[in-house]
């Protein structure tokens, strides 16, 4: 465990640059929400604690940074796809090795959806999220926070860490937790029951580590409206399906 935590560390959707080494950007509202970065002794307890964890090595195993100050959302996809091991086309990067990445991970399904130019420049939203990942042989659902309600989020949420081969990816905004910037994309990776929290793999490794935060005060974060789509934030839950498309 502390090899997977130490990767996690060496692994960006917001609209500040990226920040050197050991300038992590703090919370700016403490009074919000109190925020346990992973890296952290007490962080650290709570993963081990932790009895809904099933999603955390296998996110571990695929973490990555989002490359740019939008592609919070396709970071998060990457990561979901190679942990559920679907077949994945090659990018040059890794000459002859199939592997899925920020870049390949957009094709000409993905762009009817939205394209890759549109999510550079603003980012992508509950709905593209869910309809882009529903382009590929996974099983995908979309909750919006104002449709769902924080026992349904909490439930399903805590189910879905108990079982292997499905995530979660939770949409929010940032500044509900005390946090810079606006609207952002993550999975979850653990949670622990006895202080009814999350863990929020974040994506933007160039600003935050993984912070677990307390269920109430995610659903707040996710239960606000995307201005871009006019409905609220909210979580896709993913699975792979029984059977494959091999021509996809």
């Amino acid at each position: 465990m502390p090899i997977i935590l130490a990767c996690l560390l060496l692994s960006a959707c917001g609209s500040l640059p990226q920040s050197p080494p050991g300038t992590l950007a703090k919370p700016s509202d403490t009074t919000t929400s109190r925020l346990i970065p992973l890296t952290s002794s007490e962080g650290e307890q709570l993963l081990y604690g932790s009895r809904a964890k099933q999603d955390f090595l296998p996110l571990s195993m695929h973490f990555v940074s989002q490359q740019n100050l939008a592609y919070c959302g396709a970071a998060s996809m990457t990561m979901v796809l190679n942990a559920l091991n679907i077949p994945a086309p090659i990018d040059p990067v890794y000459v002859r090795f199939p592997m899925f990445t920020q870049n390949n991970v957009f094709n000409a399904k993905t762009d009817r959806v939205v394209n890759s130019e549109t999510i550079a420049k603003q980012g992508m939203t509950l709905d593209q999220l869910g309809g882009m990942l529903a382009t590929y042989p996974v099983a995908t659902q979309v909750y919006h926070a104002g449709d769902s309600s924080l026992e349904q989020f909490r439930k399903l949420a805590v189910e879905n860490l108990k079982q292997p081969g499905n995530f979660i990816l939770v949409n929010y905004l940032r500044t509900s937790l005390g946090q810079q910037t606006s609207g952002h994309i993550s999975p979850i990776g653990a949670y622990d029951q006895a202080g009814d929290q999350f863990l929020i793999l974040d994506v933007a490794r160039f600003k935050y580590p993984p912070v677990w935060v307390k269920t109430e005060a995610l659903w707040r974060a996710m239960n606000t409206i995307d201005d871009a789509s006019g409905k609220t934030r909210g979580f896709v839950s993913v699975s792979r399906t029984a059977t494959l498309d091999p021509g996809h």
